[in-house]
């Protein structure tokens, strides 16, 4: 059997085409004939990803298609013979991106109503998390399920060395990472409230890390730039990194003492597993789907109160009765994303369609 899997753009290190990637694995594992097709492929995924323009990628007994922005697949899949599989990763809603970038905001909006044309065209559409499960409700599909992303856990937990990185990172004072691109959605900007607050009245010692892209809406990285001015953060206090290399990800997973989310939309957010599956308690804001992907672990806090969140930064930091017993939660959730409840998950579906 040909099991297919369709992404507009296949970039590395993107949560949705690293899932896909895994899955493949998986797939093959399994005795199926798989491959991923994109658009637009990264030159670094040539090799691993074909493009979508292949006559091969039409002939799947079973096509996923990996949703999360408008494209030409779209259509295309509306109009394929073979039976087919949603697999919703979420669109970031548009008013998150209008005060900053007007071409962004309006792909998003199309992405959401170009979601709803599927319904009715589809054998089973999947949420990757339960919150994006209700969402394709909302959107009209009936059939639904939830499908959480395969996480590549091994990628944190490797024994990565960098004497230079880890020379910076190891100086005695506290790592608190955030992974993700610095996109308005992920509200950065409440980040530095956090940071002034807590460097300012619970401990001077703390840095700050954000790891990930801050070219995607650029006059959003510039207003929080500007804030960090206005705070008179110091600049080692607060670093951004821009995209790095799995190998360095890893050693700031390894020296981060607390991963901190306070982005108010997630469709799933991988770096949450990553930073359980790296031994690092996790604080965050407890909106979307970071309740559904965290299943109780960690400290979720809600509403937001920044003063409130560093308070409990700190207690993270210092109180290592609290770190222990919250890295012992994390630990048994993040064994619900292993490889094995992955693959059972995935022939559960495969037997629905057969």
């Amino acid at each position: 059997m040909i099991v297919n899997q369709w992404l507009p753009t296949a970039h590395y290190g993107d949560a949705m085409g690293d899932g896909a990637r895994r899955l493949t694995a998986l797939l093959r594992g399994m005795g199926y004939t798989s491959d991923v097709y994109a658009l637009d492929v990264d030159a670094a995924l040539v090799g691993d990803v074909r493009p979508f323009a292949h006559p091969a990628a039409l002939t799947g007994d079973i096509t996923i298609f990996h949703y999360g922005i408008q494209s030409l697949m779209t259509p295309a899949f509306r109009s394929l013979r073979g039976r087919r599989v949603l697999q919703y990763h979420n669109v970031t809603p548009a008013e998150f991106f209008a005060p900053w970038d007007r071409n962004l905001c309006l792909l998003a909006a199309r992405g959401r109503e170009e979601l709803a044309t599927l319904a009715g065209h589809v054998d089973v559409a999947l949420g990757d998390s339960e919150y994006n499960r209700r969402e394709l409700e909302r959107a009209g599909f009936s059939r639904t399920g939830v499908f959480p992303v395969p996480v590549n856990i091994a990628r944190v937990r490797s024994n990565a060395r960098s004497p230079s990185l880890e020379a910076i990172l190891d100086d005695g004072a506290m790592n608190f990472l955030f992974v993700g691109r610095i996109v308005p959605n992920k509200k950065i900007e409440d980040h530095i409230r956090l940071a002034a607050h807590y460097l300012r009245y619970v401990d001077r010692g703390g840095r700050f890390i954000f790891v990930g892209r801050y070219d995607v809406v650029p006059t959003y990285y510039s207003a929080v730039l500007g804030m960090i001015k206005r705070q008179r953060l110091l600049g080692e206090s607060v670093i951004f990194t821009g995209a790095v290399p799995d190998k360095e990800l890893a050693i700031y997973y390894q020296y981060a003492d607390v991963y901190i989310s306070l982005s108010e939309h997630e469709g799933f957010c991988v770096p949450l597993v990553e930073a359980m599956a790296a031994g690092v308690p996790v604080l965050a804001y407890a909106a979307a789907a970071v309740p559904d992907t965290l299943g109780g672990a960690g400290v979720q806090f809600s509403p937001k109160n920044v003063e409130f969140a560093a308070e409990l930064l700190g207690e993270l930091a210092f109180n290592d009765g609290l770190r222990e017993s919250v890295i012992a939660g994390q630990h048994r959730r993040v064994a619900d994303f292993d490889e094995a409840h992955a693959a059972r998950a995935l022939t559960a579906l495969l037997g629905s369609m057969s």
